[in-house]
């Protein structure tokens, strides 16, 4: 093949991995199985079939891992989840991180089923914790969500030594939470790190003092989005 068919080959996989994002790791098994399903009742039905069809490609929809390009200048917590801000108040972070028992100003957003549902880590730094702790499945807007949901909370010190706090939440539908980072861990601001299975929520913890971006209603970018301005910024 010359060069030029081949450079024409390449730029069209680039423009459509652009437009098609790829799918999680987390979802892949729900994928491969609707079509599975799919290719299994066409046989009997075209009708069924494409409604299997279809199914499938909305799952792959669903669990998609768009690419992001997050800001890098020091000093910022960006949005870890594709999202509507439900709630900013003081809180106490999960007890189950160590951070003690002052507040923190905590940012939630909820995710429907219509939002991307990784999670991104906020800004770059060291997971000093990480742990899940079993709980409730209440409808995820709700304000206890945050302190009798299942979760998973993760405790990162930044790399100008800010605490953060990032949890995920489950809610009525969703019962499975992914974390793909352990304790001592170096990760980077914008790195997916998680997946929520259907609707949900995610918190994040920052110290008081940082200066709080967005506003409840508000639409947040995971990964894209400045939550917040951290204390010295």
């Amino acid at each position: 093949m010359s060069a030029a068919p081949q450079s024409t080959l390449k730029h069209l996989v680039e423009l459509t991995r652009s437009i098609i994002p790829p799918v999680h790791p987390g979802g892949r098994p729900f994928v491969l199985a609707g079509l599975g399903a799919t290719l299994l009742v066409r046989r009997f039905s075209k009708r069924v079939g494409v409604g299997g069809g279809i199914l499938t490609a909305w799952l792959a929809w669903f669990f998609r891992e768009p690419r992001r390009v997050t800001p890098q200048r020091p000093g910022i917590a960006t949005a870890p989840a594709d999202g509507t801000v439900s709630h900013v108040v003081e809180a106490v972070p999960p007890v189950e991180l160590g951070l003690g028992g002052e507040p923190m100003l905590r940012v939630s957003a909820f995710l429907s089923v219509f939002d991307v549902h990784v999670q991104r880590v906020p800004a770059p730094g060291r997971v000093v914790k990480a742990v899940h702790q079993a709980g409730q499945f209440l409808s995820a807007d709700l304000d206890a969500a945050s302190e009798v949901n299942e979760r998973n909370s993760v405790h990162l010190r930044t790399r100008d030594g800010h605490d953060l706090a990032v949890v995920q939440i489950a809610g009525l539908v969703a019962r499975r939470i992914f974390c793909d980072v352990s304790d001592g861990d170096e990760v980077e601001a914008g790195a997916t790190y998680g997946l929520i299975r259907f609707g949900s929520r995610v918190d994040l913890y920052v110290p008081l003092g940082s200066r709080v971006l967005v506003e409840p209603g508000q639409r947040t970018i995971g990964g894209e989005t400045v939550l917040a301005e951290l204390p010295g910024a």
